[in-house]
């Protein structure tokens, strides 16, 4: 696999597939810029050797066109400060505008693709449309983790109409982090599953069950194990279908000698808002019409012991419902524990996209983990051992 480090791009144009998804408010502005600033250093070497890039990207899940809320200038001001020089922008990703901007870019510039997945043809894979895509530019660099287990156009079709395919730094990084999980874990190795369903992490938990010592499970799956388990768990989250899975996988990590940590206690609500009227309740005690939004002080105690003393640490998923102040504190207890065993313990650290990388940053600890992935699905998949397209189509 070619690497940046290994490809000079002087006078060349790079495509670079980055994953510039990112969350906006009501006004445009950028939530959370940590998938732009991970894309800096592999722009600016294709920029220091003297080459030009040309940027694409998906923003958010457009109905079949062109929609004002997704359109990628709104992210103009911030990559123009992020690369500290003025970004171009083409208004569309393929066609005559993109065709004469990506002509007239001199080595040095950066041009800025509008949204992929305004064209259908993107996220269908459609060989045309990536064809048109690969006549822009001389080299193909992918550098979007987060997209690379879809089979699309810019991210794995492309691939075919260049004879230089390009492995950028976020996209090696992410490799080899998730790589130094899998096969180089120092123990205790330790991995924190939360979220909303036991169905987004069936195959990750079944692969992680041969590798790791500790199995922490929080969050809104939590509930249907408790539920599998005869507790009463109110208007709790629940996959009623996924009860005997949840038994199995308890037996399962018996059998292969894992410790399975999970909740004695839990933070309630009345109702699903931040100003709910809440109270702490044992496990499987949960009254009707309440429901769990957050692990409780026992608990925090309890997964914050096994955390402090691991060696390797996974995390995926939030403990309890973070987007809610009042139900972000087991979460923020658990991240400073991650936070905590890197530091002071030398343990290694990788959080695994999506809803965990945002609850990282949003406590203020990203800088304070080994590694902050910016690819959820991806990662996950990656770990549960399917080949991702993306990674396929740089061999």
């Amino acid at each position: 696999m070619k690497t940046v480090d290994s490809y000079n791009f002087a006078g060349k144009k790079a495509l670079v597939r980055v994953d510039f998804n990112v969350p906006l408010d009501e006004n445009y502005t950028i939530t959370d810029d940590t998938r732009i600033k991970a894309t800096i250093p592999t722009i600016t070497k294709i920029l220091n050797d003297g080459g030009s890039a040309i940027l694409m990207s998906h923003l958010g899940r457009p109905k079949g066109g062109p929609e004002e809320k997704y359109s990628l200038k709104h992210l103009l001001p911030a990559l123009t400060e992020a690369f500290g020089r003025e970004v171009k922008f083409a208004d569309d990703c393929i066609g005559q505008s993109a065709k004469d901007q990506a002509a007239s870019l001199q080595p040095g510039e950066i041009l800025l693709l509008e949204n992929l997945r305004f064209y259908k043809q993107e996220e269908k894979g459609d060989e045309e449309f990536a064809q048109k895509l690969a006549e822009l530019g001389d080299v193909w660099v992918n550098d979007a983790f987060g997209t690379a287990h879809r089979a699309h156009a810019s991210t794995a079709v492309m691939g075919k109409f260049f004879d230089d395919r390009v492995c950028g730094y976020v996209m090696q990084a992410e490799l080899d982090n998730a790589k130094k999980i899998l096969e180089e874990a120092e123990r205790p190795f330790t991995a924190i599953m939360g979220g909303a369903k036991i169905s987004d992490k069936i195959l990750i938990i079944e692969r992680l069950l041969d590798t790791v010592d500790n199995l922490i499970i929080g969050g809104g799956m939590t509930y249907t194990f408790t539920k599998a388990q005869g507790g009463q768990i109110g208007k709790s989250l629940l996959e009623a279908d996924k009860q005997d899975l949840a038994l199995q996988l308890l037996d399962k990590a018996k059998e292969k000698g894992v410790t399975i940590i999970m909740p004695v206690d839990n933070v309630i609500a009345d109702d699903f808002s931040n100003d709910a009227n809440r109270q702490v309740v044992q496990t499987g005690q949960i009254p009707d019409g309440w429901e769990g939004l957050d692990i409780g002080p026992e608990t925090i105690k309890l997964f914050t012991e096994v955390v402090e003393k691991s060696k390797t640490i996974l995390w995926n998923g939030p403990m309890g419902v973070f987007e809610f102040e009042n139900f972000a504190t087991g979460t923020n207890a658990i991240a400073a524990a991650v936070v905590k065993a890197t530091e002071e313990n030398g343990a290694f650290s990788l959080i695994g996209g999506g809803d965990s990388a945002s609850a990282i940053n949003q406590a203020g600890y990203g800088d304070r983990v080994s590694y902050v992935s910016t690819g959820g699905g991806a990662l996950l998949e990656y770990m549960e051992g399917k080949t991702l397209p993306g990674v396929a189509a740089l061999e």
